[in-house]
């Protein structure tokens, strides 16, 4: 038992749990705490942020890159408020965090305090535990509770820690109750929804698996179920990754972020297996498809869609039981017809990365990343059309990990989530897609990256509008308003910030940049760098709604979409067509 302020205390508990890196700013209801973090500063890193909501959404991605929790602060009042963009993210896309609040100190408390607020019901939404301490004695205690908590719900922890408490000193003995974040439980699947699973899919003539974030880290077992049984594979946007983007059988996804082929598959599927997602666009696949949903939380079954058959399991668990049966499935013309629509949009998107006849396209840019970029690398992705750009360009074929606000889909995500990806991931390389919108809201978080030496490289797609809201007026015939952007020197700004800027406007332009970016960074570059990519101002191609199959939809519709979108509809064939060619 040692003697020591409450507030080292609480760090050394966070030290026990793993936590090397914690964000926020000092203030004076937190100063104890970081009173503690500069005790221990030998164990666990401070990282200064500019702004709290940065902190927050950085220990969010640290979450998504690595499982392992995220920890951010703010002091009292608007250090408190400034934290729930991050916050929120993290809930709705269920990855651990802790966030520690400041609070005036208990004399001051109900008195109308500076700064002072109820901070008890601002929290109760974002969190799945929320407390505040009323004894320094127990603050080690409430903390280990809170990360427990987080990791047991896949959610947010708040504790609230007046001023006056994390000062005091008082006895600190470690709990020696193994610090366990993980079930090591082996499920046993029902033998019954196996074989039911099995015989569904005989039954089928065109199944195809849709696989959510429940599955990532299972990439092995996915795609040996996929060659097993010869099926297409679709994943949501947050679950980028779960299986290999060069797999033959991995076809995209759906929706405003999705694939040619992905949109055309579930035209014509009969059977979705749905695996450990709550993904709520679901609500839009095309009604009388039989659905089996496979989830560990029976809550989150049947949310988004109504199915057909439902499965309390862990999604890895199902798909290994089902491997273990022996059963297989021919590869026949479904998942050829689907592997050529994959191919041709491949194809289409390596066109428009090559055409530099009116400006820079995006998928320039997102082509020379695939290039460049190594296997441990790490993606953030802010929100905007540069989310597309980013799912459908980055490369996760091998160790790379991929983030990006999910279900809260909050703008300025890009650079908040690089500098957790290059602090928790030191082995890769860590990068940030940004619009100019997201980009400019929290730019100054540069300076982030340059006081923590991290060579992040990130790219701005400057096109001077809020393109996704602007495509949303246009889908809505409103007028444009709000949506257009005064430009800036995103290269000059990274100088001022610290950081080194270049400006492509041309193909020709990136490629030279890029060759001087690996130049800088195989030389040891510390320094973070900006590249402003001045592109086109075109609408990405829609994928939400593709009307290109006349069968379906009509000549004078397909030809409408094709035009506007420059898509030769003779090197894209509706799926229909090659279903047609591979069952001849």
């Amino acid at each position: 038992m040692t003697k020591m302020i409450a507030g080292q205390a609480l760090v050394k508990v966070l030290e026990a749990w793993g936590v090397d890196h914690v964000y926020g700013i000092p203030g004076g209801s937190i100063n104890h705490t970081v009173e503690g973090l500069y005790l221990e500063k030998n164990n666990i890193k401070y990282i200064q942020v500019r702004h709290e909501e940065v902190g927050a959404i950085a220990a969010s991605a640290d979450a998504k890159f690595t499982g392992k929790i995220g920890v951010a602060f703010g002091s009292a009042g608007p250090g408190a408020t400034h934290l729930f963009n991050g916050l929120y993210d993290a809930k709705m896309d269920h990855v651990p965090l802790l966030a520690l609040v400041g609070q005036v100190s208990q004399p001051t408390m109900n008195t109308n305090y500076f700064q002072e607020m109820d901070e008890d019901p601002l929290f109760a939404d974002v969190s799945v535990f929320n407390r505040t301490v009323t004894t320094a004695e127990q603050i080690p205690y409430v903390i280990n509770q809170a990360i427990r908590e987080a990791y047991r719900q896949k959610g947010v922890a708040v504790v609230q820690l007046p001023e006056d408490l994390t000062s005091k000193k008082i006895n600190y003995q470690p709990s020696k109750t193994p610090k366990i974040i993980k079930d090591s439980f082996k499920q046993v699947v029902d033998s019954k929804a196996v074989s039911d699973t099995l015989q569904m899919i005989k039954e089928a003539k065109h199944p195809l698996v849709y696989a959510g974030r429940g599955l990532l880290g299972s990439r092995d077992i996915l795609q040996k179920f996929a060659k097993q049984f010869n099926l297409p594979i679709m994943n949501t946007v947050p679950a980028t990754g779960v299986i290999s983007t060069d797999s033959p059988n991995f076809i995209g996804t759906f929706g405003r972020l999705g694939t040619k082929s992905g949109f055309e598959a579930l035209q014509h599927t009969d059977l979705i297996l749905f695996l450990g997602s709550e993904f709520p666009f679901a609500k839009f696949w095309p009604k009388g498809i039989k659905i089996i949903e496979v989830n560990n939380n029976s809550f989150d079954i049947g949310k988004t869609v109504d199915i057909d058959y439902a499965v309390i399991s862990d999604a890895q668990s199902y798909l290994l039981a089902l491997i273990n049966s022996g059963e297989s499935r021919p590869a026949d013309a479904w998942l050829k017809a689907n592997q050529e629509n994959k191919k041709n949009w491949d194809n289409w998107l390596n066109k428009l990365a090559e055409d530099d006849s009116n400006g820079l396209n995006p998928e320039t840019v997102t082509k020379k990343i695939q290039e460049i970029s190594g296997p441990n690398d790490t993606f953030s992705i802010d929100t905007g059309n540069v989310s597309e750009w980013g799912v459908r360009g980055v490369p996760m074929n091998q160790n790379q990990r991929f983030a990006i606000s999910g279900l809260f889909a909050t703008m300025g995500f890009g650079i908040p989530a690089s500098i957790a990806g290059a602090l928790s991931v030191p082995n890769g390389q860590a990068w940030s897609l940004s619009g100019d919108g997201g980009f400019s809201m929290v730019v100054q978080d540069l300076i982030t990256q340059v006081r923590y030496h991290l060579p992040v490289i990130n790219i701005v797609f400057s096109n001077k509008r809020f393109g996704f809201i602007w495509y949303e007026q246009q889908e809505t015939k409103q007028h444009f308003y709000g949506v257009d952007l005064t430009g800036a020197d995103w290269a000059k700004v990274a100088e001022g910030l610290g950081g080194i800027g270049f400006t492509a406007t041309n193909k020709s332009d990136v490629e030279k940049i890029f060759t001087k970016i690996q130049a800088l960074q195989n030389s040891g570059n510390q320094k973070p760098i900006v590249v402003n990519a001045e592109i086109k101002s075109d609408d990405p191609v829609a994928t939400a709604y593709m009307p290109i199959d006349t069968n379906i939809y009509g000549e004078k519709a397909s030809e409408a979409y094709a035009k506007h979108y420059g898509i030769d509809r003779t090197t894209q064939p509706p799926l229909s067509d090659l279903l047609k060619k591979y069952s001849k």
